[in-house]
């Protein structure tokens, strides 16, 4: 979640109707057990008056994810498929528009994104400036009840064909055909 936190965010509607946009969120480990989202949306944006009906909403970590060959496999006859990495993050969101509040969520995801580098923006604005972005966004707090891992990565496969597939995948020249590899390596899949 932390490596992939630009995630896809799933409402209902007042209909039911599902309703999605794409955010950068951080994951903060607590409270227990799985801790609480923050990000913000346009004030423009419908969805955040969707978190006022106290419903669960979903946010879709999406890790690596790569297509898997057939001719990568020793086993015959074979399909294509896709391997891939997501975190289901499930709970109930929070609105705040308090300024102070709104001002700390915004200057951390700048200090994520930015990092630590000598040339990081800092985030400096002019304050009549500041005031004006802060009320065109509404923050949002998600107070996580539950975490699924998905994880499709060839387990299913005999050895060989996850070895086939990982040596593929490591060899192209995509760099998330390689994000996926380091991914399996890192899971252990390979001997």
């Amino acid at each position: 979640m932390a490596q992939n936190s630009f995630a896809t965010l799933i409402t209902q509607d007042e209909n039911g109707s599902p309703f999605a946009s794409h955010l950068p969120i951080l994951h903060e480990p607590d409270p227990k057990p799985a801790g609480l989202l923050l990000g913000h949306v346009a004030r423009a944006n419908p969805q955040w008056r969707h978190f006022e009906n106290q419903q669960q909403v979903l946010a879709i970590f999406h890790g690596p994810h790569a297509y898997v060959s057939p001719r990568w496999y020793s086993t015959s006859p074979a399909v294509p498929t896709w391997n891939y990495a997501v975190v289901h993050a499930y709970g109930i969101p929070k609105v705040f528009s308090d300024e102070e509040h709104l001002e700390a969520v915004v200057r951390r995801l700048v200090r994520f994104y930015e990092g630590d580098s000598e040339n990081a923006w800092k985030g400096d604005l002019p304050g009549d400036f500041m005031r004006k972005q802060m009320k065109a966004i509404v923050g949002f707090e998600i107070q996580l009840t539950r975490l699924e891992g998905k994880f499709k990565l060839g387990q299913n496969r005999p050895k060989a064909d996850v070895q086939g597939a990982y040596a593929a995948l490591n060899q192209s020249p995509r760099a998330e055909d390689q994000a996926l590899a380091r991914f399996m390596k890192d899971e252990r899949l390979l001997d």
